[in-house]
């Protein structure tokens, strides 16, 4: 009775001691984070060394070939790579759009654009009238106007979506699925409105998919001022547009995923991965999207083994292929692990930009999450929660096969990222170093409480 008296007493003050600890612990991984760091040098050296990087690309492999051989030199228990095949969309020009005629007169209005990610070439100059809809629901209302025209979808941001991944998410089904829905009723071309919130006129490409059913219309994304114009124009004008594409595919493309690997010292059949992607879009550094992914995660790599961190559990440092226009990285990750018959237990991508970060989203059952957010008095100093919701295209593919395996993300504040996302103003230039270091002290951060303590309530 009196030994449980006394556990009763002790155990506040046990729990109190290691919350103590942790603290201390993250403390130190921080410190050096942002002491010593070096995710700001490497990116520099990816962006502007090796720059755009394409899948299927020259600079991509080398990419990979760059990624391995800095992983090596942190000198984790193990660093390998994972054979994929990605495909090889090239963008073959430089696209052109421009406004021939407004009401019957004659112009030579040139528009900024960017064909959209995997769109075909147009095989010369399209000219047709400009059909521009506010959305698919107007498109629908106006399918007979369609044929022979080129239709314009304004998919302009919601302002009022305060965050902007939320007005992404509403907008991006006009780049991913437009040109079919618009090749459906007889369109001979497709424009929209970047998705963007910058108020300039840089095109953003990114990723669309043809509906193998319907005709395959060359695709462009305007400029955001050129957009506008374009559209306000046409709603009281008669609007006669020109444009040219050149994209075609490749075959598919041999390149790698790169992984290091530091083995549980207790329970290394336990796998946490964490990770961002290598590839980017042919029109930028990727600077953003995602080089800050990849440099935060092997930062946290640098500062374990700086500080001798000996994880309990094995953690891997992925940097996947082919996010962009494929995921193939990512399906080949969880391919891999199935036919391994490897037990991950949590995931955490970063690729949200390098910007402060505000929370570290979890997709879990309440019950974890409850777990996690324990844990939030550990990362507040460091300016983050825990929140519900987080994952990434890469390690998505893992709950595939296992729906038990936690997902999270990096979500840093995302007020300016789509100002830059897939557009030529994603470079070196535009990343913080203090926000970028302090981005990958929250992950080394979470990563390690993981560690410690798992993930079961």
């Amino acid at each position: 009775m009196r030994k449980l008296l006394i556990l009763v007493f002790c155990l506040p003050l046990m729990l109190q001691a290691q919350v103590n600890q942790d603290s201390i612990n993250i403390k130190n991984m921080v410190n050096e984070i942002m002491t010593n760091g070096k995710a700001y040098d490497l990116l520099r050296e990816l962006t502007k060394k090796i720059g755009g990087r394409l899948a299927g690309s020259p600079q991509q492999q080398n990419a990979a070939v760059w990624g391995k051989r800095n992983l090596e030199a942190l000198h984790p228990d193990k660093v390998f790579l994972q054979a994929c095949k990605t495909p090889s969309w090239q963008r073959g020009g430089k696209d052109f759009a421009e406004i021939v005629e407004i009401d019957g007169v004659a112009k030579n209005d040139k528009l900024d654009v960017l064909a959209l990610g995997n769109s075909l070439g147009s095989k010369g100059l399209v000219e047709a009238e400009l059909l521009a809809v506010a959305n698919f629901d107007e498109l629908e209302k106006r399918r007979d106007e369609v044929k022979g025209k080129i239709v314009y979808f304004n998919s302009e941001f919601n302002p009022t979506r305060i965050q902007t991944f939320a007005a992404y998410g509403e907008s991006g089904v006009y780049r991913r699925t437009g040109p079919s829905r618009a090749a459906q009723y007889g369109a001979v071309g497709m424009m929209m409105h970047s998705l963007s919130t910058a108020p300039d006129n840089a095109p953003h490409t990114g990723a669309m998919e043809y509906d193998e059913a319907q005709p395959k219309i060359p695709a462009v994304a305007l400029g955001p001022n050129d957009a506008k114009a374009l559209y306000a124009l046409a709603k009281k004008s008669k609007v006669r547009v020109q444009m040219q594409t050149y994209g075609y595919f490749l075959p598919d493309a041999d390149e790698n995923n790169v992984v290091a690997e530091l083995k549980g010292t207790q329970f290394p059949e336990e796998i946490i991965t964490i990770g961002g992607h290598l590839d980017s879009w042919d029109v930028n550094e990727g600077a953003h999207d995602d080089g800050a992914g990849i440099v935060q995660t092997m930062e946290v790599l640098r500062a374990m083994k700086a500080l001798n961190y000996q994880p309990k559990r094995t953690i891997r440092f992925v940097l996947f292929a082919n996010e962009e226009n494929g995921d193939k990285g990512g399906l080949k990750y969880a391919e891999l692990a199935k036919l391994n018959k490897e037990k991950h237990i949590f995931a955490l991508e970063s690729d949200a930009g390098g910007f402060t970060p505000r929370a570290i989203g979890i997709t879990t059952s309440a019950a974890q999450f409850k777990k996690f957010q324990q844990w939030t008095a550990l990362l507040k100093p460091y300016g983050t929660e825990i929140i519900t919701g987080g994952g990434g295209s890469d390690i998505g593919p893992l709950t595939s096969y296992d729906k038990t395996i936690i997902m999270a993300g990096l979500i840093p504040d995302s007020q300016r990222y789509f100002d830059l996302h897939h557009a030529r103003t994603d470079v070196f230039e535009n990343v913080n170093k203090r926000e970028l270091l302090l981005g990958a002290a929250n992950i080394a951060a979470i990563i390690y409480l993981v560690d410690q303590y798992g993930v079961n309530p």
